[in-house]
């Protein structure tokens, strides 16, 4: 490693597949994740989001990439913004089988004399900072570290489509990347294994290393196939959404937008677009919730197609983006914060064409409004607020 204080661990990422099942004429480490993937992920590639992960990791102290031979420049495009970072090594050549990629990663890496090892499938862009620690944690009592997730789905075996027996699931677990290896020790094991396994455990283990199984992460999921490109989303989330504008000086106006419709107020609000208050917040809350950015970044102020623009468009391209990342939305809370209008008698209508724009049920839709009680700008009836909370699930979830 580079000095004294470097730590003593290294990282492979394998990215020598053609990953020809993700669709999209290029290997699948090369794709774009999608826009929702999740902060620090737009427009970065599986690879990039990979790479990252290990090298803003303080226990990593260096990072071995092995590539195909024909993505050179597809790669070199990858890493653009960390090409230069002191813990990226210069990538190496796979061979044809994922094995003979990660033997000559592991080749390329004995300059390096790292300690330990940690193998991992440039196709999983979402491994944590978590996972990683729990691998390296649990080298403290063995050879290697599996991060693994236990088999819950019933199995069956069969032969010309047709079921031959129900497999049992007890002790079984589905393996998972990075899996973590005294570094010499594997180097051994890869250049003593056979061909055709699939994966550097089963190379350990018919080294008979000593491996741990560690807790796996759902969200580490594998990006193999198109569908994997439109949603990693696996669990419920929540999104916020908060937003303000102020009001005209002068009484100006007769009707205001809240909640997607005209309520009677005597004062403008001062908005690039219609300043629906009630709706931009909702919109934002969910693009929160797929982790998708805000209504200025979809919908720039400094574009003159926006001025004045309803912001029911702003509502329905986020519920767009939600229906994308193969999720739907269940439930909103929006309350609004204002001196005035009073918003108890439009609720009911308010709640009625938020749930009609999300095709929701109003059971599903909460409107409720506060004010400040004198204090701070809405209080002095300078402008109104409001904050809102978006809940979706998955598409397939019941």
């Amino acid at each position: 490693m580079k000095n004294a204080e470097t730590p003593p661990n290294a990282a492979l990422i394998v990215a020598g597949g053609r990953g020809s099942r993700a669709g999209a004429g290029l290997p699948k480490q090369y794709r774009p994740l999608p826009a929702h993937a999740g902060p620090g992920h737009p427009g970065q590639t599986v690879l990039g989001a990979s790479l990252q992960a290990f090298i803003a990791h303080p226990q990593i102290g260096g990072v071995q990439v092995v590539i195909h031979p024909d993505d050179k420049e597809l790669y070199l495009n990858a890493i653009k913004s960390i090409e230069t970072h002191d813990k990226l090594y210069e990538h190496a050549y796979g061979g044809a089988q994922r094995q003979e990629s990660v033997l000559a990663g592991l080749e390329a890496l004995q300059a390096h004399s790292p300690k330990q090892i940690l193998v991992h499938d440039a196709a999983r862009p979402f491994v944590s900072a978590a996972l990683i620690d729990r691998c390296l944690t649990a080298l403290g009592s063995a050879h290697g570290a599996i991060p693994a997730i236990a088999v819950t789905d019933t199995l069956k075996r069969a032969e010309a489509g047709r079921i031959t027996e129900t497999v049992s699931r007890d002790g079984l677990w589905r393996a998972q990347t990075p899996q973590a290896f005294n570094f010499m020790a594997l180097l051994a094991a890869h250049r003593a294994a056979p061909p055709g396994l699939t994966d550097d455990a089963a190379v350990a283990e018919l080294a008979g290393m000593q491996l741990a199984l560690v807790a796996g992460d759902p969200d580490n999921i594998k990006m193999t196939h198109e569908a994997d490109f439109a949603t990693h989303i696996a669990i419920p989330r929540t999104g916020q959404g908060f937003d303000v504008h102020r009001f005209d000086a002068e009484g100006t106006a007769e009707t205001i937008m809240l909640g997607g419709m005209p309520v009677p107020h005597n004062r403008r609000i001062i908005g690039h677009s219609d300043a629906d208050v009630v709706l931009h917040a909702i919109t934002d809350a969910l693009y929160g919730a797929i982790a998708d950015g805000d209504i200025g970044a979809h919908f720039p102020p400094s574009d003159a197609a926006n001025k004045d623009r309803a912001s029911v468009d702003f509502l329905r391209h986020a519920a767009d983006r939600v229906a994308a990342a193969g999720c739907r939305t269940v439930h909103i809370d929006v309350t609004v914060i204002c001196e005035a209008p009073k918003i108890g008698p439009y609720r009911a209508a308010m709640t009625q064409t938020i749930a009609g724009l999300l095709h929701l049920d109003t059971q599903a839709v909460s409107v409720k409004a506060t004010t400040t009680e004198g204090l701070g700008f809405t209080g002095r009836g300078e402008g109104l607020a409001a904050q809102a909370l978006a809940t979706i699930v998955p598409s397939q979830m019941s």
